[in-house]
């Protein structure tokens, strides 16, 4: 069963300079005790179907489609049930711990807060609650009586962990939650939010730019550029057998080490993804594309089976011919 399942979601903001669509047309779902990986360059649309889901979006910003969170339509709820919602249901960390925790509030009662608010707890109990959550993500309760300022990066990060996981939501959205730690850091993060996946069943979504790390902790990879997906399907095999071109361009950017041959020629892509609203003609990667001819400028692909539980918007995918890196 489905907790998350979007169906033809279109963002389009409205700005002084004219609307600016930064999601157009995206399918996904995440099941019940499963992690789907988001993927795609800074400005493909990520971080923007996270806040239609949450319904976060600023004022006049156009959002059609249907957005079903355990089967009831996000995009319809009235603003008391969609409070309800949010931590109970589903809640979410975000990439800047710093910047989403009170700096003048003691960090229990950042946690607590929730709790109260929604399941009617007690202030003791709340915050009894709160310091088992600081024991399950790895800090000790007597953090509880600090502020925000007191920890580190990791330890605030996760504090931001154990506030998503306060009201014991079905869906956790985790929007970034490493690209501002250290190497170090970033793994004892990842395995910390692995292990809580799996010992809670949580649904979650993870969402980054970077494709090594996406491939370590989800079930299913879904690749974005310019506002759509572009790829889907078993995180392992999306990662390691990519079979759109973009997907393997973000593959191969992952630095191998130890390989010569690939620090005298490390692989990368030239340019940067289309500004939301000027997405070129035809398929929307084929100015960079190293792989593209004369129909990937004409023809808009639509998503192509390519192999079981696999899904490709390549016009080379749907004619039956390989993806293979340009010579």
């Amino acid at each position: 069963m489905s907790v998350l399942s979007v169906r033809d979601l279109t963002v389009t903001y409205h700005t002084q300079a004219g609307p600016v669509p930064a999601v157009r047309g995206v399918d996904l779902h995440v099941d019940t005790g499963e992690v789907l990986g988001l993927a795609g360059e800074s400005g493909c649309g990520k971080s923007t179907i996270v806040n239609a889901v949450l319904r976060l979006v600023p004022p006049k910003t156009q959002v059609t489609g249907e957005i079903l969170l355990n089967g009831e339509d996000v995009t319809a709820m009235k603003p008391g049930r969609l409070r309800a919602v949010r931590w109970s249901a589903i809640s979410v960390v975000f990439q800047g711990a710093m910047h989403a925790m009170n700096p003048v509030q003691r960090i229990g009662d950042q946690i607590a807060e929730a709790i109260i608010i929604h399941t009617k707890a007690g202030e003791k109990e709340a915050l009894v609650r709160a310091g088992a959550l600081l024991e399950q993500v790895g800090l000790p309760p007597r953090r509880l009586r600090d502020y925000p300022h007191e920890l580190s990066g990791g330890q605030k990060q996760r504090v931001m962990i154990a506030m998503a996981l306060a009201c014991s939501p079905d869906l956790v959205i985790a929007d970034e939650p490493t690209t501002a730690l250290d190497v170090m850091v970033q793994a004892q993060v990842l395995q910390l939010l692995k292990e809580l996946q799996r010992e809670l069943g949580l649904a979650m979504l993870f969402i980054t730019h970077d494709l090594s790390v996406l491939v370590e902790v989800s079930d299913r990879l879904a690749i974005m550029y310019a506002g759509k997906i572009v790829e889907e399907g078993p995180a392992v095999d999306v990662f390691k057998e990519p079979k759109h071109p973009y997907t393997r361009a973000l593959s191969g950017a992952f630095p191998q080490i130890g390989d010569r041959t690939f620090r005298m020629a490390p692989s990368g892509l030239p340019g940067d993804p289309p500004f939301p609203g000027n997405a070129p003609s035809g398929c929307s990667f084929h100015p960079r594309c190293p792989l593209a001819f004369e129909d990937c400028a004409v023809i808009d692909p639509e998503l192509y089976a390519a192999g079981e539980g696999r899904r490709s918007a390549c016009l080379l995918v749907d004619r039956g011919e390989p993806v293979k890196t340009a010579s």
